[in-house]
């Protein structure tokens, strides 16, 4: 799908850069009054008025690829592929270990002393 994309976009902006091209050469509606001081299009080389229909043509056609493509690229956007995602995607994490009672993990020696034990004796810190 990725190609189909690139190969659009491509034909998409080399159509554009036409139409660029095509319109510039073009002679405007007011270039009938230059036309009187020699810079005329009567001796082109699609003479007098073959160049505005070849030209107007071949614009017109350019202007309908250039939509077709503009549609294509819409719709490659639009309608990706979903991806493959990554290679843990379809593994499930193991069940959590229950978490331990407080009286059965295991006390540190230099924890301090529960309160119900006297400041002196000498209990072990082993659970119940």
């Amino acid at each position: 799908m990725n190609i189909w994309f690139t190969l659009v976009l491509t034909v998409h902006v080399l159509v554009a850069l036409g139409i660029i091209f095509l319109v510039l050469l073009q002679h405007g509606k007011g270039a009938d009054m230059g036309a009187a001081f020699g810079s005329g299009s009567s001796g082109s080389l699609f003479g007098a008025t073959g160049s505005a229909n070849f030209l107007s043509r071949t614009t017109a056609a350019l202007a309908a690829v250039f939509f077709a493509t503009s549609l294509g690229l819409a719709y490659l956007a639009t309608h990706k592929p979903e991806t493959g995602g990554s290679v843990m995607q379809g593994v499930s994490a193991p069940p959590a270990a229950a978490p331990k009672p407080a009286s059965e993990v295991p006390q540190p020696a230099d924890a301090p002393k529960p309160a119900d034990a006297p400041a002196g004796s000498k209990a072990k810190d082993v659970p119940k």
